[in-house]
This record gives structure tokens, C-alpha cells and sequence, in this order.
């Protein structure tokens, strides 16, 4: 008995649509007329990337990385502050919601990064946690820095799906740092127009809060320098 071709077994196109997405259409329409074996069928779905497609998918988990060393020292912050329990009307709720933001944001991205995504580092606020003055002004920081670095590592995201999910958190922070801003009776939106904060200035201005005592990482998120 010969081999069947994929459009034969798959009369329906419930395979050859998704093959076209994953391979375009032009080699899946190839791939139809084609006359494949199990064997061949299976090679065929999930051919090897070629050399760009693994650049890009490195890059991506790097930048995911990035952003989960960031919402680390954000829940790490906020969670400090709730455990101290020392704010109580706005300012509390605005920590605890917050708070509770930036440990989904954390949940969120080692889920997808899985296996690949870097473990969480040791922290010492220097009192930032425990004032109120400190606390806000603290909080405006880290708000605007991650607004700023998510808008900086977007336009870089090859993959859809991670940069829809790294816009979701991006527009979040950004609703973040106008609530903190006008706790601190600052304007919350001073521009019509905010500048992205590349990688390297981001981890310039964290290191230089000395916020970060240790990072314990299978690649090390380089914020103590």
C-alpha cells in the first residue's frame, strides 16, 4: 500500500491549516501533494528551526528573563511592605494591589519561560519598605523604570505571543506608576510622549539602588554588576 498524502488524510484541513501557520502556506501546500509515511509526516511538523528562528527564540527568553528579574524586585518590594503592614488607607491599598499585580506578572512569566527562567534573588530595601515618604518615592521609581523597559524590549520580541503578554503587563505598569504618582502628589502622566529605557540603563539604575544583595540564577540577571 503507498503512502497516503497529507491531503488525503486530512480531507478536513484541520491539519493543514495549523502546518500552514507553523511552516507558511506555500510548504504546506507542498507538504499536502506530498506523499509522507508516519515517519516523514512527523519530520515534516516539526522541522528543525533554522539558525535565525533560534537567534530570535534566545533573544526572546532573554528578554522574558529580564522582565522576570524586574517583576521579582517589584513583588519582592510591595510583598515586604504588605508583611510590614505599616500603610493604612490609600497607601495600603494601593501596596496590597499593586502587590498582588506583581506577583502574577512573576507567576505569569515563569510560566512561560518554564525550566529557562531565572530564580529569584535576595533583597535588602535599605528602610525603603518601612516610611511612608520612602515608600512612595520608591515606588514611583520602580514604576517608571518598568514602564520605561518594557517599552524599550518590545519592539525587540520576534514571537507574537510573548510580546502580547509582555504589552498586557506593560500597559499594566504603566496604570501602576500613574496610581503611585498621584499618590506622591505627582503628575501622573508629565509627557505626551515617555522614552523607552534600554537593558543596559535599566540594570544601571537598579544596581545603583544597592536593592540587590545576591541573585541566584541559572544565568545571573546582572543587577549587582
Amino acid at each position: 500500500m503507498s503512502d497516503l498524502t497529507l491531503a488525503e488524510l486530512d480531507r478536513d484541513g484541520a491539519l493543514l491549516e495549523p502546518l500552514a501557520e507553523l511552516a507558511g502556506s506555500s510548504r504546506a501546500e507542498f507538504l499536502s501533494r506530498t506523499a509522507l509515511g508516519g515517519t516523514a509526516l512527523l519530520a515534516a511538523l516539526v522541522a528543525p528551526e533554522d539558525a535565525d528562528a533560534q537567534k530570535s527564540r534566545r533573544q526572546d527568553v532573554a528578554i522574558l528573563n529580564f522582565a522576570l528579574s524586574l517583576e521579582y524586585l517589584q513583588d519582592s518590594f510591595y510583598t515586604e511592605v504588605e508583611r510590614l503592614g505599616g500603610f493604612r488607607g490609600p497607601l495600603g491599598r494601593q501596596a496590597r494591589v499593586v502587590g498582588a499585580h506583581e506577583r502574577a506578572h512573576v507567576v505569569a512569566l515563569r510560566e512561560v519561560l518554564g525550566r529557562r527562567a531565572v530564580k529569584r534573588g535576595r533583597y535588602d530595601f535599605r528602610g525603603a519598605t518601612e516610611g511612608r515618604e520612602a515608600f512612595r518615592r520608591t515606588a514611583v521609581a520602580f514604576e517608571d523604570l518598568a514602564v520605561a523597559a518594557y517599552k524599550g524590549q518590545a519592539p525587540r520580541i520576534a514571537n507574537t505571543a510573548y510580546l502580547v503578554a509582555a504589552l498586557g503587563i506593560h500597559t499594566v505598569e504603566a496604570r501602576h506608576a500613574a496610581w503611585i504618582r498621584r499618590l506622591a502628589d505627582r503628575t501622573p502622566a508629565e509627557n505626551a510622549f515617555d522614552e523607552p529605557r534600554s537593558r543596559k540603563s535599566t540594570l544601571g539604575v537598579v544596581a545603583s539602588t544597592k536593592f540587590v544583595v545576591q541573585t541566584r540564577s541559572r544565568r545571573s540577571p546582572r543587577f549587582t554588576g
